[in-house]
């Protein structure tokens, strides 16, 4: 069967680009594997028929021929087993990989959703004011690590693989509250991934369902 991943018919613009589905479908136009994406909306996401292979009711789910899964992090390492273009096929370079993944969405993306979510969503709330700069110092901590070890380097483990791909997911979410401009080797870290073409089309893919389907 076709590979299948679920994404949203559309989102509110601050939103857009942003989806987790982006992740898979970039996995996916590295490994160079042909997928369909399946658009849902909330009536869809509430449905006992999604549940089942969503039970969280969010987006993306994935399936392939062996596997139905969910989890944005989860599908990267799977569809990354398939494909050198993601990870070595050695054991060890294979952990590695799997390990930056992991820290990318464990030590890295809570700090940077708290610091995001602070400048969005509570935004000129009097607790905020306080709570920013310790928010923005924690994050700035595993941000240091970070930039340490990539150094000069142009990826994490010296050639693009899965690990990469999740992290820049991650770092680009910081780019509109400018914590990144502290940290200039994470910044061109970003954009040198960015620039990938298997990443453009997985944006484009994304976008072009959110203009199809914009409401009138």
């Amino acid at each position: 069967m076709t590979i299948q991943l679920t994404a949203f018919r559309w989102v509110p613009p601050f939103a857009q680009g942003y989806v987790r589905d982006l992740r898979i479908r970039w996995a996916l136009e590295e490994a160079g594997l042909p997928y369909e994406v399946v658009l849902v909306d909330g009536e869809a996401l509430a449905s006992d028929r999604y549940r089942q292979w969503q039970p969280f009711g969010q987006v993306p789910a994935y399936r392939d021929e062996a596997v139905e899964m969910f989890e944005s992090g989860a599908v990267v390492l799977h569809i990354a087993a398939k494909s050198e273009a993601l990870s070595p096929r050695d054991a060890a370079g294979a952990a590695r990989v799997s390990t930056w993944v992991i820290a990318a969405l464990n030590s890295i993306e809570p700090q940077a959703q708290t610091l995001v979510q602070l400048d969005s969503f509570y935004a000129g709330q009097a607790w905020t004011t306080e709570r920013r700069p310790q928010a923005q110092a924690s994050l700035d901590l595993r941000l240091a690590s970070l930039s340490a070890w990539l150094g000069d380097k142009d990826y994490l483990e010296g050639r693009f693989t899965a690990g990469d791909l999740v992290m820049t997911t991650v770092l680009r979410e910081l780019v509109d509250c400018g914590a990144l401009l502290r940290f200039p080797n994470l910044e061109a870290y970003r954009v040198r991934c960015e620039a990938r073409p298997a990443f453009g089309r997985a944006m484009e893919g994304q976008m072009s369902a959110f203009r199809e389907n914009e409401p009138a």
